[in-house]
């Protein structure tokens, strides 16, 4: 089945444009029978591809979203966006584009545009979901355009690197990456089954009826299971006083993906009880989370508590990846894939420097509470990273380096008892009610 060409802005008088007017309990009720799903593409090159998936997902009683972002030949599947009219959304020259013939120019501009589009459409409730299928060009463009939704909104990117290391792809978006297994070129017996299984799974994400969102102020933790225990007594006394606490893995995505939340403004006060990924980040750790961890609380102007918890670890994967260069260190096998390697008192005292910068940033009351005995379980006396003069190194900077006036609570326990667990919460709670 064939579309003609739509423009945008004449969408406003479709089928597509009068189900977005809905209310959020009958657009709820008939997710089910009806959506919009938006099939996004190089539709010259995989316009047989995107058809194929597009018929599958008309004969399950959806609509469809035609957007072509291809820049080389004619598009094989008669889009309802054309390209030319994606790249004028988006204020790009797209003959000057084309006519310097540079492929990774064009895979970049229109990996923007293609943002632009998909968030406009969004926005506009004109879209319920979107579902791409591509190679390295493809899958860069789309997923650029998926990074832009927000999260929870279904995104399918059926791609022939989905195996591969996909964080380039994903960033700190929920952006499903299904393997296409053979490329995806021409339909035959496998793609056939792939790519039936592509259209039913986005067709399931906009089918399914989500709860309705809690009206709760959001609280956000970082955890490590070196902190568990810590944040997980923390959070029972924070939600009793009527918060909802989000908790992300300190494991570099995580730490990303939390940060984008606090800056979406979507969230009342931050327990960032495990900081750990500032160590990967300085010393070259696998789990790092950039040289921004820490900065959005600061931005958003939200209440903050702020602990070193796993300060003391540099995370590396099975042991005979890490560099040669630390041959010498001091580390603890946690599993075969995941190696730990201990911070140094030099490397511990920059990282107090560090953490301390950021905090002085904070314009919203902000509180450093920090456990003397040991900041991880396998820091504490008698376990393999028990090293005190790095502990007292990582402390003496933090503290010598913030700003007078910054509230910082020295306790002598370690940071999963039960007792620092109730000071970080009690801090932030004292901080959100002023």
């Amino acid at each position: 089945m064939e579309h003609s060409p739509v423009c945008i802005a004449d969408i406003s008088n479709s089928p597509v444009a009068m189900h977005s007017g809905l209310n959020a309990a009958q657009r709820m009720s008939d997710a089910a029978r009806m959506a919009t799903i938006a099939l996004l593409g190089t539709m010259d090159t995989k316009g047989d591809e995107h058809g194929y998936v597009a018929e599958l997902i008309r004969a399950r009683g959806h609509r469809t979203l035609i957007i072509d972002v291809g820049t080389d030949q004619p598009p094989r599947l008669q889009p309802d966006l054309s390209r030319e009219e994606v790249a004028r959304l988006a204020g790009l020259d797209l003959a000057g584009l084309v006519a310097r013939h540079d492929r990774g120019e064009c895979v970049t501009a229109m990996g923007q545009a293609a943002a632009v589009v998909l968030t406009k459409l969004q926005a506009e409730g004109r879209i319920d979901g979107v579902v791409s299928l591509g190679g390295g060009g493809g899958t860069s463009i789309c997923t650029a355009g998926m990074r832009a939704l927000p999260l929870g909104f279904p995104k399918l990117m059926v791609s022939t690197l989905a195996s591969g290391h996909t964080a380039q792809f994903v960033g700190v978006k929920d952006i499903v990456m299904m393997p296409a297994i053979v490329d995806v070129a021409g339909l035959n017996r496998l793609s056939r089954v792939i790519l039936g299984r592509a259209a039913g799974a986005i067709c399931g994400m906009v089918e399914t009826a989500l709860p309705a969102a809690a009206d709760k102020p959001v609280v956000v933790a970082s955890m490590f299971g070196n902190t568990t225990a810590c944040v997980q007594a923390a959070k029972a006394i924070v939600e009793k006083e009527g918060y909802e606490v989000l908790v992300f893995a300190a494991t570099g995505t995580g730490g990303r993906t939390m940060e984008s939340l606090i800056e979406s403004g979507l969230v009342a006060g931050v327990l960032d009880i495990t900081t750990t990924e500032w160590a990967d980040e300085l010393v070259g750790g696998t789990l790092n989370a950039g040289p921004t961890r820490l900065d959005a609380a600061a931005h958003a102007a939200i209440p903050a508590i702020v602990t070193p918890g796993c300060l003391d670890m540099v995370n590396f994967g099975a042991r005979d990846t890490v560099p040669a260069k630390f041959a010498d260190r001091l580390f603890y096998q946690h599993n075969p894939q995941v190696t730990l390697m201990r911070t140094t008192p030099e490397e511990c005292a920059e990282l107090g420097r560090i953490l301390a910068e950021k905090v002085n940033a904070y314009r919203a009351p902000v509180t450093v509470l920090i456990p003397l005995r040991a900041i991880s379980v396998i820091s504490a006396p008698g376990q393999p990273f028990h090293l005190p003069e790095a502990d007292a190194a990582l402390f003496g900077a933090l503290k010598k380096h913030l700003k007078p006036g910054i509230p910082v609570v020295e306790m002598d326990c370690e940071i999963n008892a039960p007792e620092f667990a109730e000071a970080c919460a009690q801090a932030l709670l004292g901080a959100l009610k002023k």
